[in-house]
């Protein structure tokens, strides 16, 4: 399956307007949004698991990236609840359930093999650090060679500078309403913009976004080279310039 494959390609989506599809297992559903392969694809997706759903023990050849949306995420590991950013590197296997239901954003098959740090990370009560124009703040949650993932808060009223992603973007619209001179997207929206894109971003009514840089069109290497390469500076350093 090709579903919006073209990481060149710019795309929006109202993540909440899709169709739940049936995984292989039943209780679990997926809103497909990028997709390319079948049941082991490079792929992002909104999956639900339906209380008492379970997935059976599989591992990531490409790795596994995970924000859970609501409610519980389990796995042999530990209990994951909303809020929580997950990674399970290149060659990790789990046993994912959920006894009360969850919803999560997973992607998979998008990891560098070098990158092997396992995060669990709660960013209900994590730390929030000054972004770089006022009413803007940014909590870094992962950060290598050239690929930067943050959850992004803007006060209303919040104005970013234009600029452009040289590695691409991805964001998620968590709360609020962001917005930028192409559209308006509310809570639920999924945006991929492509390498060397240009944006003037803001947000009237306030809003938190998850947001990812520097990872198109594909994985890059672990020095940062490539399309999306960025100067070397710490995790901190560089999220707190994301919008």
């Amino acid at each position: 399956m090709d579903l919006h494959a073209d990481l060149h390609q710019r795309v929006v989506l109202d993540t909440a307007a899709l169709p739940w599809r049936p995984s292989p297992l039943a209780g679990v559903e997926r809103r497909m949004l990028d997709r390319r392969g079948a049941e082991l694809a490079r792929a992002t997706s909104i999956v639900r698991y339906a209380p008492g759903s379970r997935f059976e023990r599989h591992s990531h050849g490409g790795g596994e990236e995970i924000l859970v949306l609501e409610g519980t995420c389990c796995d042999e590991n530990g209990n994951y609840p909303a809020g929580t950013y997950l990674r399970n590197p290149v060659g990790t296997s789990h046993a994912p359930f959920s006894k009360a239901g969850c919803t999560i954003l997973v992607k998979l098959q998008q990891m560098h093999s070098a990158d092997q740090q396992r995060l669990v990370i709660d960013t209900v009560n994590g730390a929030w650090l000054p972004g770089q124009v006022k009413g803007l703040e940014v909590m870094p949650l992962h950060g290598f060679g050239s690929e930067h993932v943050a959850l992004v808060r803007w006060a209303p009223g919040t104005r970013f500078q234009p600029h452009a992603h040289r590695g691409g973007e991805e964001i998620l619209v968590l709360e609020g309403v962001f917005q930028d001179e192409y559209g308006t997207y509310s809570a639920g929206s999924w945006l991929r913009n492509p390498p060397g894109s240009v944006h003037r971003p803001w947000s009237e009514a306030g809003c938190t976004i998850w947001v990812k840089t520097g990872h198109l069109p594909t994985t890059l290497a672990a020095d940062g080279s490539g399309a999306g390469a960025v100067s070397s500076r710490s995790v901190s350093e560089a999220t707190t310039t994301i919008p």
